[in-house]
């Protein structure tokens, strides 16, 4: 079984990916189109790169030549496709054996060079990939009228166990 810090990972990650979705959905799509565009994009390719971490966690083909595309999905679509990852990860992760976690994986990045990750580094890449993107979204959050939720894992701890709080 994997650590409970990856799984506390995982769900982090799919609790403020969440959240960033509904901040994202408030953006009034006619004063700020450009704020939206942006999220939607940083969505697209966190997606996509989930999507294809995800074929070589299971050893399918790639579903992707690239991490963008030309054409960027509706956020409906991309809220789905987020969601549906982070229900695929935290059960995948949960079921991993120890010596399956340590597993190292040989892949080809999608410019051409060659790489190699354990499925625990494949795991913490897409929690910390998440984050990064997410920040950059709030910046357009920000600029489309406030609307950045607090999403650090502070946040999130206290929120789902605020017994955490216990002493002043």
């Amino acid at each position: 079984m994997p650590s409970t810090q990856i799984l506390n990972q995982l769900r982090y990650k799919h609790w403020a990916d969440q959240r960033t979705l509904a901040a994202i959905a408030l953006i009034d799509a006619q004063a700020f189109p450009a704020e939206l565009a942006f999220a939607r994009q940083q969505l697209n390719h966190m997606v996509r790169v989930e999507e294809v971490f995800r074929a070589r966690l299971t050893g399918m083909p790639e579903p992707h030549a690239s991490t963008n595309s030309e054409i960027v999905p509706a956020l409906e679509e991309l809220g789905k496709r987020l969601s549906d990852s982070n229900d695929w990860l935290q059960p995948y992760a949960a079921a991993l054996l120890p010596e399956k976690l340590g597993e190292i994986i040989h892949f080809r990045f999608l410019d051409g060079k060659t790489g190699s990750m354990s499925r625990e580094e494949i795991l913490f890449h897409l929690v910390n990939h998440g984050s990064y993107h997410r920040g950059a979204i709030g910046r357009a959050l920000d600029m489309a009228g406030g609307l950045r939720p607090a999403d650090t894992y502070t946040v999130f701890v206290h929120a789902m166990e605020p017994e955490r709080r216990g002493r002043d």
